[in-house]
C-alpha cells in the first residue's frame, strides 16, 4: 500500500451529497478483482454521455461536458471535495480502487459511509471529515475561475489552502500510522514474518503430527 504523509494537490469540487458506489464505480464493472482498471470508469454514468461497459475503449466515447470530473481547470486534481455521506450504498471496495486509480489521494466530506470510510483506510485513501463551514468554504474557493491547491498533512492532521484557509481533522491513531508507513493489513502481518515463521519452527517441534501428510 502506498504510503500517504502529505498531498499538496488541485482539488475538484463534487458538490453533491449522497454519492453512492455504484455511481462512483457502476456495478457492471466489478467482474474484475485486480486493483488495477477502474480509474477510467469512476464516476462512469456522469462522466460519459453514452453507456458503458467492461472492454470497451473507453478513449472513444462521448465526455458529459457539464460533469465536473471533464472540466479542463481540474485535470491532474488529487484532492476530491465532497458533500454528507460520501460513499453510501453497496460495500464494494473497488470504489476506492477507482478513486485511487483516478489519481485521487484524498476525498474531503464532512461525513463518509462507514464502510467506504474503512475500506479507503485499508486501500491507503484518506478521507478527512471537515466540520461542514469549512467544507462550504473549499467549495467557495475551488468553484472559483481557476482550481486552487491545498495541502493535507497527515503528521499534523490539518488541512490548509488559498486565503489563510486553515482546519484540523481527527483520525484513529492507528490508521493514521498505518497511512503513514503504507501498511495495508498484509504489510501488517508481513512486521512480524521473524515472529511467525519461529512459532512456525516451534509448532513443527512440539506438534509434528500437524505437519504430516
Amino acid at each position: 500500500m502506498q504510503q500517504f504523509v502529505k498531498e499538496t494537490g488541485l482539488v475538484v469540487p463534487l458538490d453533491l451529497a449522497n454519492v453512492d458506489t455504484d455511481q462512483i464505480i457502476p456495478k457492471q464493472y466489478l467482474k474484475s478483482i485486480k486493483r488495477t482498471g477502474f480509474g477510467v470508469n469512476l464516476f462512469d454514468d456522469w462522466r460519459y454521455v453514452d453507456p458503458g461497459e467492461p472492454g470497451m475503449d473507453h478513449s472513444t466515447r462521448r465526455l458529459n461536458p457539464d460533469f465536473v470530473l471533464n472540466d479542463a481547470r481540474y485535470t491532474g486534481s488529487s484532492i476530491l471535495l465532497a458533500r454528507d455521506n460520501f460513499g453510501c450504498g453497496s460495500s464494494r471496495e473497488h470504489a476506492p480502487w477507482a478513486i485511487l486509480e483516478y489519481g485521487f489521494k484524498a476525498v474531503i466530506a464532512p461525513s463518509f459511509a462507514d464502510i467506504f470510510f474503512n475500506n479507503s483506510f485499508k486501500n491507503g485513501l484518506l478521507p478527512v471529515v471537515l466540520a461542514e463551514k469549512d467544507v462550504d468554504v473549499l467549495f467557495e474557493l475551488a468553484s472559483g475561475e481557476s482550481a486552487v491547491e491545498i495541502d493535507i498533512d497527515l503528521q499534523s492532521q490539518e488541512v490548509k489552502g488559498p486565503n489563510s484557509f486553515s482546519a484540523s481533522f481527527e483520525i484513529d491513531p492507528f490508521r493514521k500510522t498505518c497511512l503513514l508507513e503504507g501498511l495495508d493489513e498484509i504489510g501488517l502481518s508481513l512486521k512480524d514474518v521473524d515472529a511467525i515463521k519461529a512459532y512456525e519452527a516451534r509448532r513443527l517441534v512440539d506438534a509434528p503430527w500437524l505437519f504430516r501428510d
